[in-house]
């Protein structure tokens, strides 16, 4: 069996060992203590009930927070643990860090095999592990911020029918919570919860608002905070907050019709040299074969992808306008 062969067998098996590990769930007997438990915690009538279950709350916390194994060794684990709950998936930080190396293993195993320079090989692997899971977590964050948003309107016209009924704010909370499935209604419960175990509603609202980062949000606490220390009609304000926006994204629309033109120039300028590269190096691969071992060739490749990436981010900056 000669060499890559070998090395294309092993990181195969590397990268589906470190994915089908990443990917296990949990064990089905410790969810099931752990869902016992909660019952059981949640039903406690005893003082001393109440606080030995908070107790091992915390310990789990704090155990969870501790960050052993391989998650511990990311760095800026506070913000890519923040991301990978802004996705709204169940995922954790070992199980990200497990994608990322079995993604590096398995591109960089490839490029080895087809005699590309262990360097640029290691480079090319090392943007894949990194670059490809990030972009994944980028675009499901994109995805359910959209959601929320685009359902945020609705949820503002159900408070206002809530509290115009008589309702006080924390039961129509409760009700947009049940009422509204997706992102909207997971935030508002979490919202719910967290007042329940007794943070005030400001503080409630503000982690929500830092978790999702959207600007509407951060309107809709900046409006509930300003009725709470200056009084008035609560219903009217978000009557009016809602109206606001639904404009806000109608003009959002028209912006993105206006430049969608702009974007697909950019997306076939952009894709035009590798999908030449490709071409050609599938009907003559010696012709463009230096591009893979030899130096100036491979520092004049690199060369262009910088400048076709300062080029690609200069556009996108260019039709990307803020409301």
């Amino acid at each position: 069996m000669n060499l890559p062969v070998l090395i294309t067998i092993v990181a195969a098996l590397t990268a589906i060992g470190m994915l089908a590990l990443a990917f296990a769930g949990p064990s089905a007997g410790k969810a099931k203590v752990r869902r016992l438990a909660s019952v059981r915690d949640r039903h406690a009538n005893s003082t001393e009930a109440v606080v030995a279950a908070q107790m091992r709350k915390t310990i789990a916390a704090v155990g969870g927070a501790g960050g052993g194994g391989i998650s511990s060794l990311m760095p800026r684990r506070d913000l890519m643990e923040k991301r990978l709950r802004r996705t709204g998936k169940p995922w954790n930080l070992s199980r990200y860090m497990f994608v990322c190396m079995g993604l590096f293993v398995f591109v960089t195993g490839a490029l080895l095999v087809l005699r590309t320079p262990f360097l640029l090989a290691a480079l090319i692997g090392l943007m894949g592990g990194v670059g490809l899971p990030h972009a994944y977590v980028s675009r499901l964050i994109k995805k359910r911020v959209t959601q929320f948003n685009t359902r945020f309107p609705d949820a503002i016209d159900l408070l206002v029918r809530g509290l115009k009924s008589g309702l006080p704010v924390t039961e129509t909370f409760q009700v947009v919570s049940q009422e509204l499935p997706g992102p909207v209604g997971e935030e508002f419960k979490g919202v719910v919860e967290r007042i329940r175990i007794g943070n005030t509603m400001e503080a409630a609202l503000q982690e929500s608002a830092e978790m999702l980062g959207t600007p509407e949000f951060q309107f809709f606490c900046i409006t509930i905070q300003i009725q709470r220390e200056t009084g008035g009609n609560l219903a009217e304000t978000l009557a009016n907050l809602s109206d606001v926006l639904r404009k806000r994204a109608q003009m959002k629309l028209k912006i993105k019709a206006m430049s969608s033109e702009a974007k697909a120039s950019a997306y076939i300028v952009g894709a035009l040299p590798f999908f030449v590269f490709g071409v050609v190096y599938m009907m003559n691969p010696e012709y463009l074969a230096g591009f893979f071992y030899e130096q100036r060739l491979i520092i004049t490749g690199l060369g262009g992808l910088v400048w076709m990436s300062m080029g690609a981010f200069i556009m996108k900056k260019m039709i990307s306008f803020e409301i």
